[in-house]
């Protein structure tokens, strides 16, 4: 066990106040952390803009000049899972803070031990450098190295990443059709505080998934496409068609961005070129379609939404999928750990976590038929390897503490420091 750590952990929990998955990824660190008996605080500092998911009273109106809604989430997250006193929002648009007093956040972050910056979601992690040690932790793998790899764009993001210490990737095993970078991505994964999950309660018949079409555009880089989930989804729409008796479920952001699509049609069941939107697609298919705001925009109704769910049965990121990097969703990890078995588009994950029995990869929609029924002649064995799976793989004590003695040996092939200062010079923000 390492010896008692104050760390910060950053995230974008206020940001996204109605969507709970996005909740539960960054709060099982904070929380997996302070489980430890770790000195443990939230700091939200995106730089980010509240949004209005509906446009505001005129439609149009994306900016949500009032977070009262986001700091209220936020607080009674914290105090729910017994940080009530351990946490800090900025609100960017007028630089107003919230949560700790400005003498204990300028005291936390002079004193902590180490940083752990979540998907990068701090803004500006060079002025953190009170903290003894910065940690980037990579959860979007592929899209992070194209970025990196691409000359004269993304200069900001540049600046993020090299702003660290100690690099860490949720694609475990970056392949050769990766980017190079100048970092050593060291693997991590999502460490899931396993009895926030457990269930008792016996599921409905439907293997479903959560999702949005689109996360953002697709990136290009050497001539190839990298998509989102639009882009795998055609490759598999037709799925519930050979399985009438079996109900496959997604509950959808209904925000659909359109100008966010690949533009490739290769795959699609429509004419080249004819757009209709998600919801049509995935219904004349035979999917079950759920709004994801209505069953899982907060903490209790995604994991509800996870519990009493069959199985889980997804597609991955066309990114992921072309990169393999090995990446595995830290919602799929979710869904092991309530007992629930998955099937889910291979990444490359099979190099890291076992597959076959709680866990069935597919590259093809044969595959993927095959392997839902492989689920359903065996279900009771597949639910038993899903529990198996989340303790031994995705357990937060055995994920956090390894993170911790890694990130503090600070194993790094680069000097982050030095190329953060090459990259840029700024002056300090006032903290």
């Amino acid at each position: 066990m390492t010896e008692r750590l104050r760390i910060i952990v950053t995230g974008l929990i206020a940001q996204h106040p109605a969507l709970g998955g996005v909740a539960w990824d960054y709060l099982q660190y904070a929380l997996g952390l302070h489980r430890l008996r770790h000195d443990v605080y939230y700091v939200e500092d995106s730089g980010e803009w509240p949004y209005n998911v509906d446009g505001g009273a005129t439609g149009q109106d994306w900016v949500a000049r009032d977070c009262t809604p986001n700091v209220q989430h936020l607080a009674e997250t914290m105090a729910r899972f017994g940080m009530a006193d351990r946490w800090a929002y900025r609100f960017p648009i007028d630089a107003r803070w919230f949560g700790l007093s400005d003498a204990k956040r300028a005291e936390v972050i002079g004193t902590a031990d180490l940083l752990i910056n979540v998907s990068g979601s701090l803004e500006h992690p060079d002025e953190y450098r009170g903290a003894a040690r910065l940690v980037y932790i990579d959860s979007d793998p592929v899209f992070t190295q194209i970025k990196l790899a691409l000359p004269d764009e993304h200069l900001d993001f540049k600046r993020r990443v090299a702003a660290h210490d100690v690099h860490f990737s949720f694609g475990e095993q970056l392949s050769a059709l990766v980017p190079d970078t100048p970092y050593s991505w060291l693997p991590t994964r999502q460490p899931i505080v396993r009895s926030e999950w457990t269930t008792g309660e016996q599921p409905r018949p439907a293997y479903t998934t959560i999702m949005s079409w689109t996360s953002y555009k697709p990136l290009c880089y050497r001539g190839q496409r990298y998509g989102q989930k639009d882009v795998e989804l055609q490759r598999f729409v037709e799925l519930p068609r050979g399985r009438p008796d079996v109900t496959f479920e997604v509950a959808l952001n209904p925000t659909q961005h359109a100008q966010w699509e690949s533009d490739d049609d290769s795959g699609r069941p429509d004419p080249p070129g004819l757009r209709v939107s998600a919801l049509d697609r995935l219904q004349r298919a035979g999917w079950h379609v759920v709004d994801a705001r209505e069953h899982c925009s907060d903490l209790d109704g995604y994991r509800a939404y996870i519990q009493t769910s069959k199985g889980e049965c997804s597609v991955a990121k066309n990114g992921y999928v072309k990169g393999r990097p090995a990446w595995f969703s830290c919602r799929s990890a979710c869904y092991l750990a309530a007992g629930r078995p998955v099937v889910v588009e291979d990444t490359g994950f099979g190099a890291v976590i076992p597959t076959g029995l709680g866990v069935l990869a597919f590259s093809s929609i044969e595959q993927a038929a095959a392997a839902i029924d492989d689920v359903e002649a065996n279900y009771a064995r597949h639910a038993a390897a899903a529990r198996d799976l989340a303790a031994t793989y995705f357990d937060s004590d055995r994920v956090l503490t390894d993170l911790i003695e890694r990130a503090m040996a600070g194993n790094q092939a680069t000097n982050s420091r030095l190329q953060a200062s090459e990259l840029h010079a700024k002056g300090p923000r006032s903290l």
